[in-house]
């Protein structure tokens, strides 16, 4: 490998004297051999530890450096910007390079993580298309589209052996422990750590453990604490053995390692090793949390140029072989698998809301990949669930600012954990008071108010037993924190209406004017206002919370009770930078997806008060035994209406009786009222 890694780089470097390849393309193959130089160069920077020599701000500089060609500032004219690319390459040569050259920028975290033979495959299949084109210029012709799509799909394919079970070792194997070492080992008051990750470095995570390292240790002591024991008890809430659990898996944003620190010391008391790997890119665009550590997003707009660029190569034959490759290395893993215990997820939030531009020049995928990618993602769902049991395993999230959300982000943070450290036995008493109300109705009313256009009926599954069984869970800060809600998973059939929101933020994305309509429990239509063009406005719902399906369930209704995240959201006006986990306890919310209790509802479940809850399923969900593909569509998404914009939500009982529970924004139950304290001081 050592050989084949100096051969591929002595060759790069003699492309810019090669004059066979003229025009557009040579200009192309000189910047991106540019940068595998520059790649060739960090790799003994980092074996020789710059990180360690050099001062804070050279650091800082060179990491900038390395991300410079995708900045906004000059990302208009970089190869990396798919619309340059097909403006200088022409629409099927400049999306294919595009991508390649995406791929390539890989190079960097591998360079960190000393992985010479991942930098060395993306150098050799460089250098592959590098080599059609010079044999093609001799002959004065240029290759024909399909031969470099050709040859960027078998490497993606080839390379399908290597990502992929790498990918699922890093979640499993605590042997995977770059950043685990890192993060344990450094010393954490010289920030110049953070460089060795690999990922762009901005002002949120120098400032972020900067303001951690200005606390004292009993402070992050007790962060740590509220993060861990979330983790534990819900293990305990559902009744699932931790004992027999061996790993945990951390997923988190750069600049909390002191936080971090004493919460793998924290896991190590319950048994439990960490695996801590880099998330993987575009995962934020696809609508879905950074599953792992990630630093800052050097440029948004790059990233959702990008999030299809699978277009290239999605087909049934590559879904098979991805497919087989996870199932041979959980097979051959499936020990270690068993011993996974489920993430344990910090959040953060206070970024400025990202609205992309949408570009032609980007690849899409056609409708029947997008029916592969639904596809591959329940087989992949389901082959998961088949070696990490969900009825065995459990997670926390947390979530807190960065300081990007302003000039009151010390005061906002402070808040934050007051937030994330309320009196649960006070809520848990509050929220037990609207659930024996609800437990009285056969279904749920829900309207908005103003400009909110919200008239929903949501129905309830039918209680056999009131003396032992309920139907909303008692959410209290376990798994999810913070404290703050009743959910249940609602019966579909009689579950109609309208859902409208006048503007959320849903995994880093802004939705202007959201608006859904149900039937029997499945959304028949949808829209948003964010584009002028109404198609636009629908495909930005549809790939992003329908993630390609032509229609998803409700398959959560919950009440949020946690007033004094609303408040202080209103009082800093941070409403559209919150995380949907905070987000979701300041108004009821509505997830359309998979239930909460996706591929454990065999579970049994009780409440602290002793009841069994007994909706942990629904029409969907009941096939999992007879037809498990039609069960479950691996998504959930949370949209909440803020106390604003709510009229009321009603109860309605077996007689007809109607008992509200929110009337006007305000809480009605008495037991409830002091609900209504934090929401006084926000008008």
């Amino acid at each position: 490998m050592t050989e084949r890694f100096l051969l591929s780089m002595e060759r790069i470097k003699e492309i810019k004297s090669d004059q066979t390849i003229e025009g557009p393309f040579m200009k192309y193959f000189v910047q991106v051999a540019s940068f595998i130089e520059k790649m060739d160069e960090l790799t003994a920077n980092v074996r020789d530890d710059i990180y360690g020599e050099w001062d804070f701000d050279i650091c800082l500089s060179y990491n900038h450096m390395l991300y410079e060609d995708i900045l906004p500032e000059k990302y208009e004219e970089s190869f990396a910007n798919p619309e340059y690319a097909v403006r200088v390459l022409g629409n099927e040569y400049g999306q294919l390079l595009s991508f390649l050259y995406e791929q390539v920028r890989g190079m960097i975290p591998f360079a960190h993580e000393g992985r010479t033979e991942d930098i060395t495959i993306l150098a050799e299949v460089f250098l592959q298309v590098y080599h059609v084109f010079e044999t093609e210029a001799r002959d004065g012709m240029t290759p024909e589209p399909e031969r470099i799509r050709q040859i960027l799909y078998w490497f993606v394919s080839d390379y399908c052996d290597v990502t992929v079970e790498r990918r699922i070792l890093e979640q499993i194997d605590p042997a995977y422990d770059f950043a685990a070492k890192i993060i344990m080992e450094s010393d954490l008051s010289d920030l110049r750590y953070l460089f060795r990750f690999g990922e762009y470095i901005s002002e949120n995570e120098i400032r972020v453990a900067q303001h951690l390292m200005s606390m004292e240790e009993s402070r992050i002591q007790a962060m740590a604490d509220t993060f861990t024991e979330g983790y534990r008890i819900g293990f305990i809430n559902t009744g699932k053995d931790l004992s027999k659990k061996k790993v945990a898996n951390l997923k988190y944003r750069l600049g909390f390692e002191r936080i971090v620190r004493a919460a793998v010391y924290n896991f190590e008391k319950m048994g439990l090793s960490p695996t801590i790997y880099r998330a993987a890119v575009h995962a934020a665009v696809k609508g879905s949390a950074r599953a792992g550590y990630y630093g800052a997003v050097a440029n948004k707009q790059y990233e959702y140029d990008h999030k299809e660029d699978e277009a290239i190569f999605l087909d049934k034959a590559f879904l098979g072989r991805k497919l087989e490759v996870m199932r041979v290395t959980y097979e051959n893993h499936k020990n270690q698998a068993s011993l996974f215990a489920g993430p344990a997820v910090m959040e953060v939030f206070g970024e400025m809301p990202f609205v992309p531009v949408k570009k032609e020049s980007s690849l899409h995928l056609t409708k029947q990949q997008q029916k592969l990618s639904v596809e591959l993602a329940s087989e992949a769902g389901m082959l998961v669930n088949e070696y990490i049991r969900g009825e065995e395993r459990s997670f926390t999230i947390i979530a807190y600012p960065v300081p990007e959300i302003g000039k009151d982000f010390a005061a906002i943070f402070d808040e934050t954990v007051k937030i994330n450290t309320l009196d649960y036995k006070k809520y848990q008493e509050m929220q037990q008071a609207v659930i024996d109300v609800l437990d009285r109705g056969r279904y749920v009313e829900i309207s908005g108010k103003g400009a909110n256009r919200t008239k929903l009926t949501v129905a309830l599954c039918e209680i056999s037993n009131p003396e032992s069984e309920t139907r909303f869970e008692n959410c209290v800060a376990d798994v999810n924190i913070p404290v703050g809600e009743v959910f249940t998973s609602p019966r579909l059939c009689g579950t109609t209406g309208t859902l409208f929101v006048s503007e959320v933020y849903l995994n880093d994305l802004r939705y202007e004017n959201l608006e859904f309509q149900f039937m029997d429990g499945f959304v028949t239509d949808y829209t948003c206002t964010n584009f002028e063009k109404e198609e636009e406005n629908r495909k930005y719902v549809k790939d992003h919370i329908l993630f390609h399906h032509e229609t998803l369930p409700m398959g959560e209704f919950a009440i949020g009770t946690n007033t004094t995240a609303y408040a202080m959201a209103k009082k800093y006006n941070i409403f559209s930078r919150l995380p949907i986990l905070i987000a979701e306890k300041t108004g009821p919310h509505f997830a359309l997806g998979d239930t909460c209790y996706s591929h454990a509802e065999d579970v049994k479940v009780y409440n602290p008060n002793g009841k069994e809850i007994i909706a942990r399923d629904n029409e969907v969900s009941r096939k999992r035994k007879e037809q498990p593909k039609e069960a479950y569509y691996n998504c959930h998404t949370d949209v909440t209406i803020p106390y604003d914009e709510l009229y009321e939500i009603s109860v309605i009982t077996e007689s007809g009786e109607r008992i509200p529970i929110i009337s006007d924004g305000k809480f009605v139950v008495k037991q409830c009222l002091e609900l209504n304290e934090p929401l006084e001081n926000t008008h």
